[in-house]
């Protein structure tokens, strides 16, 4: 499973704190593209990507054991090993195929193997997951929390735990799993970073 490969490198980034944030460079775009705009035909999404964001999805790629499953796009608001005083916030977004889990016919029976590896990184899981319904798609959500420790570099602060929020939304197409997990340090940041998801119509196999 690979819905959750980001986080590792998230927890290492967040648990320390500088007072002068790391100015992102703009991106370049290529001519008659929005680089802004990650769109997968295959399983009918698009995702507007917040300006300003790095993106490791090929750094990330290399790393990924491909027969566990494929990751599509990995991004954040920092690069991963940049320090900060504030949750990374994060995209990640893969598939895999659904006969890596027998049995598997609903986005429910994702559920359990999901979170068993969240809680393995230490997350707990935020209420009960709930089916929902985006764009004519159906998918399950599920929500975990993570308080992380702060160690301070410079001034000493009150504020000595961040609260990291993870949203996975899955759901099932052409025989795979796809898995969307936002995270965030804010329920609004997380909402505002699950609004940049869009469904359109699938591609003909």
């Amino acid at each position: 499973m690979i819905a959750i490969i980001a986080l590792g490198l998230t927890f290492t980034a967040q648990t320390q704190r500088k007072t002068t944030p790391t100015p992102l460079p703009k991106p370049t775009a290529p001519h008659n593209e929005d680089p802004q705009l990650y769109r997968n035909p295959t399983y009918g999404f698009r995702y507007q990507i917040p300006y300003g964001w790095v993106d490791r999805t090929n750094e990330m790629q290399k790393e990924n054991d491909a027969g566990k499953g494929e990751l599509l796009l990995a991004i954040f608001e920092r690069p991963p090993q940049a320090i900060g005083d504030t949750i990374n916030s994060a995209v990640v977004i893969a598939s895999e195929s659904t006969a890596s889990y027998p049995g598997l016919t609903k986005a429910e029976d994702y559920l359990a193997p999901l979170t068993d590896l969240a809680t393995s990184k230490g997350l707990k899981p935020e209420g009960e997951p709930y089916p929902l319904e985006v764009e004519s798609r159906h998918l399950l959500r599920a929500d975990f929390t993570k308080l992380l420790s702060v160690k301070a570099t410079s001034v000493k602060t009150t504020n000595d735990k961040l609260t990291m929020r993870q949203c996975t939304l899955v759901l099932l197409a052409k025989g795979h799993i796809v898995s969307f997990t936002f995270i965030a340090g804010k329920e609004d940041e997380l909402d505002d970073l699950m609004d940049g998801l869009h469904f359109v119509a699938a591609k003909s196999p």
